[in-house]
C-alpha cells in the first residue's frame, strides 16, 4: 500500500522479535516508536538494534524515541492494594512506605496540593480527592472511585501546575542514548511551554547531534500554550491518553481537531496517538467506533496514527498494522486533500514556491513533484498543502529521508549527492525510470533551494518532460 497518512507502531513485549517487527513493516508501519519509559539501559539497546536490523526502503525503519518526562508514578504500594469508595489513603513521597500508604515519585512537592484537589491513579480508574496535608509530604485522602492500586501506574493532579522538570534524570540518559543510537525523532513528554524544547537542545548541542523533537500534547497547560509550543517545536503529537485525564474527556475531540488545525497552520507535523484499536489488543477485529475514529483523522488531515498498547502488548500486532493501514486505503481513496487557498501567512519565496508547485501540479494535471532536498524543508512545505500528486523527497542524506517518513505524503529516496542545479533534472529523470511512475512524455514537476544545502532557500521550480 502507498498511503499517505504514516503508521507509526510501538515496540513492546508482543512484537519484539524481528520476525514480528518485519511483518509489520511490510503490512505498513515505515516508523517505530520506542518507549522510554520501560526497561534498563541494556533492554534499551537491544531495541535499537533491533529495528535497525530491519530493511525498509533500502534502509531501515525510522525511529522515535519517546522520552518518559516527569510522569508522576506511583514507586511503592503494598501487595494486592485496593481501594473501596468512601475509604481513606494517603499519598506519600517519603521514603519509607507506611500502611495504607501509596508511595509515588519525589520529583515533586506535595505541600502545595490544596484540599479538595482530585488526585487521577491510573488513567482515572481510580479517583481521589485531598482531606488535607498532614505534613509538607503526606497528602491524606477520600477515594471516590475505588478500584486496584499497583506499581508504575500514573498519577495525575489534573488543573495542577507541578513543579517537575522538563527532563528527569532519566531522560537525560535516554536522549543521550537516543542521540548514540541514531533516532530520527524525539518525542517530549509532559510538555507545558514552548520553553521545555530548550533543555532538549541544550543536550543536543553538548553531544553536537539535532534531530527534530516532537512536543506531546497531554497536559493541560499545553492546550494555554499551543500556537508558541507548534511554532517552537517541530511537531506535535496529540496524546490522548493522559490528555484525556489532564482535561475533561468530552473535551479531547475537540482540542485534537485544535491541534491539527495549529499544527496545519504552520505545516508542522502532527500525530494523533493512543487506544486507536485499543479492543485489538484482545481482539482480532476492531469496533466501529474505532474504525470511524481513526477515518475522521485521516479526514482532518493528520500525518501519522500512533499504535500503543495495540502492538506494543497486544495479541495481534500484525493484524492491528493491517487494519489500520486498510482504513487509511479506503479512507483516502475517497478524500480529497488539498489545501486549495493559499493561506494569509504565505509572504516568504519558499512558501509561495511550494504553494505554487501544488497549483501548477492541479492545473495541468501533474501527477509527480521531486522535491530536491538536504534538510527536508522543501519537502514538507509541500506536504503542507495537501497535494493530490505524489511527492517524492530526493536527498543525499539517509537521515534526512528517514525523518521524512513521518510526514504526510512523502516518499523519502536517498540519492547520490548533486553539486549544482544542472545536474538535477537528469538525476529526476533517472529516478523516476526506476519507479516506472510515469511514462515517457509525461510532466513532473522539479522543486528545490539555491543555494543548496541550506535549509528555507526554496527558490526554483521547473516543469520537466520525462525522457
Amino acid at each position: 500500500m502507498n498511503n499517505k497518512t504514516k503508521i507509526i507502531a510501538t515496540v513492546g513485549p508482543g512484537c519484539d522479535n524481528k520476525k514480528t517487527l518485519q511483518s509489520m513493516v511490510d503490512a505498513g508501519v515505515s516508523v517505530f516508536r520506542l518507549n522510554m519509559s520501560h526497561g534498563d539501559d541494556d533492554s534499551k539497546r537491544k531495541l535499537y538494534q533491533l529495528v535497525k536490523s530491519l530493511k525498509y526502503n533500502n534502509s531501515r525503519p525510522t525511529i522515535l524515541t519517546d522520552l518518559a518526562g516527569p510522569k508522576i508514578r506511583i514507586t511503592k504500594v503494598d501487595k494486592g492494594f485496593s481501594l473501596d469508595e468512601k475509604e481513606n489513603v494517603m499519598i506519600s513521597n517519603e521514603k519509607t512506605l507506611k500502611e495504607k500508604h501509596i508511595k509515588v515519585s519525589n520529583e515533586f512537592e506535595l505541600s502545595h496540593i490544596s484540599k479538595g484537589t482530585k488526585i487521577l491513579i491510573d488513567d482515572g480508574r481510580v479517583q481521589l480527592k485531598v482531606l488535607d496535608n498532614p505534613s509538607p509530604n503526606i497528602l491524606r485522602c477520600i477515594t471516590l472511585i475505588g478500584g486496584k492500586v499497583q506499581v508504575r501506574k500514573g498519577v495525575n493532579f489534573p488543573g495542577i501546575t507541578l513543579d517537575t522538570p522538563s527532563l528527569t534524570d532519566q531522560d537525560i540518559v535516554d536522549l543521550k542514548m537516543a542521540l548514540d543510537q541514531g533516532a530520527d525523532w524525539i518525542a517530549l513528554s509532559f510538555v507545558r511551554s514552548a520553553k521545555d524544547v530548550l533543555s532538549v537542545h541544550k543536550i543536543m548541542d553538548d553531544v553536537g547531534k539535532r534531530i527534530p523533537v516532537m512536543a506531546k500534547i497531554e497536559k493541560w497547560e499545553a492546550l494555554d500554550n499551543l500556537e508558541e509550543i507548534a511554532d517552537t517545536f517541530d511537531g506535535l503529537m496529540v496524546a490522548r491518553g493522559d490528555l484525556g485525564v489532564e482535561i475533561d474527556v468530552a473535551r479531547v475531540p475537540l482540542a485534537q481537531k485544535k491541534v491539527i488545525e495549529i499544527a496545519g497552520a504552520l505545516g508542522k507535523p502532527v500525530v494523533i496517538a493512543t487506544q486507536l484499536l485499543e479492543s485489538m489488543i484482545n481482539n482480532k477485529t476492531p469496533t466501529r467506533a474505532e474504525v470511524s475514529d481513526i477515518a475522521n483523522a485521516i479526514f482532518d488531515s493528520v500525518d501519522a496514527l500512533l499504535v500503543t498498547g495495540e502492538t506494543a502488548i497486544g495479541k495481534y500486532p500484525i493484524g492491528v498494522i493491517k487494519i489500520l493501514a486498510q482504513v487509511i486505503s479506503e479512507t483516502e481513496d475517497a478524500t480529497t486533500f488539498q489545501r486549495e487557498s493559499i493561506p494569509e501567512d504565505v509572504n516568504k519565496t519558499p512558501e509561495a514556491i511550494s504553494h505554487a508547485v501544488c497549483e501548477i501540479s492541479n492545473d495541468l494535471d501533474i501527477n509527480i513533484l521531486m522535491s530536491m532536498t538536504h534538510t527536508g524543508s522543501t519537502a514538507r512545505m509541500i506536504s503542507r498543502y495537501r497535494p493530490q500528486a505524489k511527492i517524492f523527497a530526493l536527498t543525499p542524506f539517509e537521515n534526512i529521508a528517514r525523518q521524512l517518513e513521518l510526514i504526510w505524503g512523502i516518499t523519502p529516496i536517498k540519492v547520490d549527492s548533486y553539486n549544482n542545479i544542472e545536474d538535477i533534472p537528469d538525476l529526476c529523470n533517472k529516478v523516476l525510470h526506476k519507479l516506472k511512475l510515469i511514462n515517457k512524455g509525461d510532466k513532473f514537476i522539479i522543486t528545490g533551494g539555491v543555494p543548496m544545502g541550506i535549509e528555507g532557500t526554496t527558490n526554483y521550480l521547473s516543469v520537466q518532460t520525462h525522457r
